[in-house]
């Protein structure tokens, strides 16, 4: 199985980069993995055009394309997202909206291999697991849209530097084992 961790922070070498470096290095021995940050790729944000709701293609040709290419090619999708002000940074929810074609309340629309399966992991820098859980929804509303299956999610808090994450390591790689 092809498993794709997606760092939807803008930032490519902090906390969430390392919990995406530990889950790839968990599920590296058991799927195909690969492992992308948001930030790496270049892309507009959605025009509003609606032009999707007809064709369920964007106008758009740009970086966005790469993405959703690599969510097709994944069976498994493990999104790791910070809070910024309390939801996920805006290039994923930028991501989010540009998958517009592929939302499934309006025909036609574009879609996805089916069976995929998506995994969750908020984080945060402080101790309310309150903001984790927006983090999460969001992320698994979008899944819901999408036609991807939610199987689990997990919020992991007090979380603010790359030196954070190694105490928490036995239980990101405890979550790792039912993916």
């Amino acid at each position: 199985m092809n498993a794709l961790i997606i760092n939807c922070s803008p930032v490519r070498n902090g906390a969430t980069a390392e919990i995406v470096r530990i889950i790839a290095e968990q599920l590296s021995h058991r799927h195909n993995t690969r492992s992308i940050c948001i930030d790496d790729y270049t892309f507009g944000f959605c025009k509003g055009c609606r032009s999707c709701h007809n064709t369920a293609e964007c106008v758009q040709h740009d970086g966005f394309t790469e993405i959703i290419n690599e969510f097709e090619n994944a069976d498994i999708i493990v999104a790791a997202a910070p809070s910024y002000w309390a939801d996920v940074p805006a290039q994923f929810k930028a991501f989010i909206d540009r998958c517009t074609p592929w939302c499934n309340t309006h025909e036609p629309h574009a879609k996805l291999k089916s069976g995929k399966k998506g995994y969750t992991i908020a984080l945060r820098t402080g101790p309310n697991m309150k903001e984790c859980e927006r983090i999460i929804s969001t992320v698994e509303h979008f899944y819901g849209h999408m036609e991807i299956e939610c199987c689990g999610h997990m919020g992991l808090c007090s979380i603010e530097y790359k030196n954070d994450v190694e105490p928490r390591r036995s239980e990101i790689i405890g979550f790792c084992k039912d993916i």
